[in-house]
């Protein structure tokens, strides 16, 4: 069975989604292809941050901003060995367009409040989208069908189509069945990123990383690995997000993820939203921040320790990406933390927080044991504590009374923990978990031009072929909130019209 289209899309995330509005609003027929029952992708997961510069809600707060500036401040966000990598050019041409995207997403119906600050972006450019980053989804898959493009979800693509040096189609695997489809303008890689596939976090970050997952479990390098097939050049493969902590999702979406996406009453938050009191926001964020924010290093620098199902401790808390990795060692790769009454009082008040989406919103114990209750115990005694938890109690004494030992000068810490002279104190005790170590994002992608043609190793195009998002990363680093998904929308707007020919 054969199918042609103008354009076919791998992936259904925000760049796949965009991709397909935008070269179908601009005339061209297209299918998206998804792998998954659903659509969403790490976009419909995300807390739905889109940081840009020059808009009209940054214009409206009277802020003055340009990509010049912004490109500079990108920068600063996280090792300078890491940004001195990033492909200048390319980001400069991304946030150069950002702000373009961000109108067309409200020319559709989309709402956002802020611009919100995150140092050390010099100005506020955080515009976060209402309610959540599900509504960039169902309004860019309505809008899509709408435009009489064609989605097909349980879509695996197994291979890319070359005929000569030209990408004409894919084939995919449908109900059991092996289908073909052809690409008059050009095949467009949104497959998502590759945190949660060992094989290529053990080729390019070693074997120790190998049991690290992703926070997208469904992000296994599917577009990556074919455009390796098809001769493509792959840049800062090794360069990951993390690994850092994160708790364990709630089995129930919280309440954000039940809030209307889209249509009416979306539309209708989104214009009563700048009358809503901040604290309104700042909680409805809060409950986001208790599960995809990563707790503070701080705590262990301040006492608190890490305990795998057995009630051990299994290294030494400070140290970073080794603890990370001694937790994908653990049993179900999980671990708790552990805050005597000393470490709780401390962090249940600023400058304290375990948790915070910098500027805008910030998580203390009381916080987490109301938010989440299904990850936070707290009880006065310590084998009351293992006991609501369902760990065993004398291995847990036998840890908080090692770790007191070492404290006290009487021993060394057996896995090279140093400097702390505070006991764990019986009376009050708060344990958070399960926890995971998780890979966030991986910024390794395929080399494209501005055109976002695919480019093999000799930097020349690869005929048909065409990567956004995680896929067409281009060398680009996007650490701090909210770039990942303006790139992912901004490449796929961008490659549709160039498609579409507009």
């Amino acid at each position: 069975m054969e199918k042609m289209f103008d354009v076919i899309i791998v992936g259904g995330g925000g760049s796949g989604l965009a991709t397909g509005v935008s070269a179908a609003q601009n005339g061209a027929p297209v299918i998206l292809l998804e792998k998954r029952p659903e659509l969403g992708g790490s976009t419909g997961i995300a807390v739905g941050s889109f940081t840009a510069n020059g808009t009209a809600l940054q214009r409206k707060q009277g802020i003055d901003d340009n990509p010049d500036d912004h490109e500079a401040d990108a920068g600063l966000f996280g090792r300078a060995e890491i940004q001195a990598r990033n492909n200048s050019q390319m980001r400069r041409f991304f946030l150069g367009h950002s702000s373009e995207t961000l109108d067309w997403l409200i020319d559709m119906g989309l709402r956002f409040y802020g611009p919100s600050p995150e140092p050390p972006n010099r100005l506020p450019r955080m515009h976060n989208v209402v309610p959540n980053a599900k509504a960039y989804i169902a309004t860019l898959q309505s809008r899509l069908l709408a435009l009489g493009g064609t989605i097909v979800c349980d879509a695996r693509v197994e291979e890319l189509i070359r005929e000569g040096d030209r990408i004409i189609g894919v084939r995919a695997l449908i109900d059991g069945k092996t289908v073909t489809f052809h690409a008059s303008r050009g095949v467009v890689l949104a497959a998502g990123d590759y945190s949660n596939s060992p094989e290529i976090i053990s080729r390019y970050k070693g074997t120790l990383f190998a049991g690290i997952e992703g926070i997208n479990p469904h992000c296994t390098g599917d577009g990556h690995l074919m455009a390796e097939q098809a001769g493509a050049q792959l840049l800062n493969m090794d360069v990951a997000y993390g690994p850092e902590i994160r708790f364990v999702p709630p089995l129930r979406k919280p309440f954000s993820q039940l809030l209307p996406a889209s249509g009416f009453m979306a539309r209708l938050m989104g214009w009563f939203l700048p009358l809503v009191p901040s604290s309104f926001i700042n909680a409805m964020i809060k409950r986001l921040l208790v599960t995809w924010q990563h707790p503070e290093d701080r705590l262990f620098e301040e006492g608190a320790i890490l305990i795998n199902s057995r009630c051990e401790r299994f290294c030494d808390e400070k140290t970073s990406p080794e603890r990370e990795i001694r937790i994908s060692e653990q049993p179900e790769k999980i671990c708790y933390i552990l805050l005597d009454k000393r470490v709780a009082q401390k962090y249940s008040a600023w400058p304290h927080f375990i948790s915070t989406a910098p500027e805008i919103a910030y998580a203390y114990v009381e916080d987490y044991r109301r938010i989440r209750p299904d990850i936070t115990i707290i009880r006065e005694r310590l084998g009351d504590l293992a006991e609501a938890r369902g760990l065993p109690a004398e291995p847990l004494q036998a840890t908080v009374n090692s770790y007191n030992r070492y404290t006290s000068g009487e021993m060394s810490d057996p896995y090279g923990r140093a400097g702390d002279t505070e006991p764990l104190v019986d009376g009050h005790w708060v344990l958070i978990g399960p926890a995971k170590a998780y890979f966030t994002t991986t910024e390794g992608g395929v080399r494209i031009n501005e055109s976002f043609q695919v480019l093999d190793i000799d930097s020349r195009p690869i005929e048909g072929l065409y990567a956004v998002g995680s896929n067409g990363m281009s060398g680009m680093i996007l650490w701090g909130h909210g770039l990942h998904i303006a790139w992912a929308i901004t490449s796929g707007r961008m490659v549709g019209e160039l498609l579409a020919g507009k």
